[in-house]
């Protein structure tokens, strides 16, 4: 096998030209494999293969500086910059990670995880390269996904006004997760555009070649005749006026014609974009037919291509999808707004019942939180389902254009908390913290599926904004009630009575406060479990009332401790005057929190029913001497 030679890109370039196509062949093969038993982002890698193999081919990384969008496009990157024999532990605890990340390797330029960053960061780098006198080049790599964000846009026009040294590799497959939307994926998704002038002029290069004497002037004449028609043909034009040279479209899976462009790019001066026709999923037949499924891929049969998920109860993200649907049924003021993830967030259901009423604006969540707050001005009762992780782009958006106006916006936000394989950068444990100071913002958690029907009921018919943050993954099977119905805002809900320990849980730890609770009350430990339901406005009337009672209470969340759901109790009792009651707080500490499984994560800071379990026996001084790895404070 070629790909066993191959442990730098320095042994890549010892490699024939014809010999890179059965290279491309062996790395496409073992993504399959690997990703078949880790999961992963299968589709988008499988189509920048060609790509990758081409830039460090004709580039000299890491002197040169190579930046990946995103980044879930650069396992054959991966394979071919000396992690090869590490493979395996894809997304795995403590292997590599699923997304470029410094600290992992001198590869890997800049940290990526969410879109559109990629120019900008590039752009930074080039300008340092020149401040400092140096000279090497700076490439960014972007799929036309990331064009829909605007700080894509904000770079692509700062680099336009600054001509520097730039080349910027447009990996143009179509779309991002799910299918591309919006003017400008409809102007850049000219492919058969694209096929046809590579087409007609290679047909015409070889007529005109074979016509004697007046055949190589023609050819001249047709080559200057083809720069004027590319740039009303194909969306070159729209680059060239942000001040860009603009090469392409190319054939993203033919070597020689990418790497022949490269050479050249490399001679060009000031910003170049260069614009690649990739396919998604390209050499699996089931990622090429389903390149959305495949975006990022559970483990799944190598041969049949089928996802080995284990049967059980619905997911938090079908429940919300359902109940979504059905207050949309008796309500026409809800509408739904997502930001490139209708199957994510489980909107698809309803776009494809209330087409009209749904709203996929792109990966642009700031114009997500802007046009929803636009529809709440005019009496609509807008859901904006967006993932934990990627709010976090729209916080400004959040506080000024709908906390401030207090307008009636429900944020439904998916994977909040512990997220696993995917890491640092897709872990929704923040949202808590973030949300908790915005002013008329309520922010609810459930304890399980079907008390995310009631949630997400309450969140819209509250007269201000609300925010429901649940967890990614199956619910616990509990049965769902047939209507959902309002809850009463900021009340907490008491499962358990006892007297030595007030444990107040919120959200997915609600359970495992619970299993617990009983595990201790077989030690003789009675103690009281709070659902908590809402970290804002909390049930303040009944928290204090059980910190004179008991005098000992413990909060559990999946979410970082500072600023977060313990921070709220806390700063409560400091408001009434109780800040000398025995108050314990678990959750996720002040650090950044790694890829693992979910269990994995948990268990090593003791948000499992065991390590609840232990940190009430310390906050009752309850020896006992098994140990049990964990955070609190």
């Amino acid at each position: 096998m070629l790909l066993e030679k191959i442990q730098s890109p320095k042994d890549l370039k010892a490699l024939s030209r014809p010999d890179l196509s059965l290279l491309a062949q062996e790395v496409r093969d073992l993504i399959i494999q690997t990703v078949s038993k880790t999961g992963g982002h299968l589709a988008s890698s499988l189509g920048a293969v060609e790509i990758t193999i081409a830039l460090h081919y004709i580039f000299n990384v890491p002197q040169d500086r190579l930046i990946w969008d995103v980044g879930h496009q650069a396992y054959a990157h991966k394979i071919l910059t000396e992690r090869r024999d590490r493979f395996w532990s894809l997304r795995q605890e403590g292997g590599i990670s699923g997304f470029p990340k410094r600290e992992e390797s001198p590869y890997d330029l800049f940290n990526t995880g969410h879109a559109s960053t990629a120019i900008s960061a590039a752009l930074g780098m080039a300008e340092a390269r020149d401040l400092a006198g140096q000279r090497h080049h700076v490439i960014a790599v972007v799929g036309d996904g990331s064009l829909t964000g605007g700080l894509a846009w904000e770079g692509l026009n700062q680099a336009g006004h600054l001509k520097r040294d730039l080349i910027v590799i447009l990996n143009d497959n179509s779309m991002s997760i799910s299918p591309n939307v919006g003017a400008i994926s409809a102007y850049l998704n000219r492919i058969m555009t694209g096929e046809f002038l590579t087409r007609l002029r290679g047909e015409a290069k070889e007529i005109l070649e074979h016509i004697p004497k007046i055949g190589p002037p023609m050819l001249k004449v047709a080559k200057r005749l083809e720069e004027v028609l590319k740039s009303l043909l194909v969306p070159g034009i729209l680059f060239e006026e942000l001040g860009f040279t603009y090469v392409g479209p190319l054939d993203g899976h033919n070597l020689t014609h990418l790497m022949d462009a490269f050479e050249n790019v490399k001679r060009l001066k000031g910003p170049v974009l260069v614009h690649v026709l990739t396919e998604k999923g390209r050499g699996y037949k089931p990622a090429k037919e389903d390149p959305t499924s495949f975006h990022s891929a559970p483990p799944f049969d190598l041969l049949t291509g089928k996802f080995l998920k284990k049967p059980g109860p619905i997911t938090y993200t079908q429940a919300f999808s359902q109940a979504l649907v059905q207050l949309a049924r008796e309500d026409e003021r809800i509408v739904a707004i997502t930001a490139a993830m209708p199957d994510g967030t489980g909107l698809s259901r309803f776009a494809k019942e209330f087409p009209k009423r749904f709203y996929d604006v792109g990966i642009a969540e700031q114009h997500a939180v802007t046009f929803a707050a636009g529809l709440a001005c005019e009496g609509y009762l807008p859901v904006a389902a967006i993932y934990s992780t990627f709010l976090q782009r729209a916080y400004d958006q959040v506080l000024h254009d709908v906390c401030l106006q207090d307008l009636p916006v429900t944020f439904a936000l998916d994977r909040g908390g512990i997220v696993g394989e995917d890491g640092a950068t897709h872990n929704g444990i923040y949202d808590l913290s973030y949300l908790r100071p915005l002013p008329h913002m309520v922010v609810m958690a459930p304890k399980d599926e079907n008390e995310l029907q009631h949630m997400l009921k309450t969140a819209i018919y509250h007269p201000g904004p609300a925010a429901l943050r649940y967890p990614r993954g199956q619910g616990h099977g509990v049965p769902l009630e047939e209507r959902a119905r309002l809850l009463p805002l900021g009340r907490a809900e008491v499962l358990l009575e006892g007297e030595d320990l007030a444990l107040w849980a919120v959200g997915a730890m609600v359970y495992p406060a619970l299993q617990a609770a009983e595990e201790l009350r077989r030690e003789g430990i009675e103690i009281t479990v709070v659902n908590a339901r809402f970290i804002k406005p909390l049930d303040e009337e009944l928290l204090f009332d059980q910190a004179r009672r008991i005098g000992r209470v413990l909060t559990v969340e999946e979410n970082v401790l500072p600023g977060g759901f313990g921070a709220a109790v806390l700063e409560a009792l400091e408001r009434r005057g109780l800040a000398r009651t025995g108050l314990r707080r678990v959750g996720l500490p002040d650090q950044v929190v790694e890829q693992g499984s979910p269990a994995q994560i948990r268990e090593r800071f003791g948000l499992t029913a065991k390590g609840i379990a232990q940190t009430a026996r310390e906050a009752l001084e309850v020896r006992q001497p098994e140990r049990v790895l964990r955070f609190r404070v």
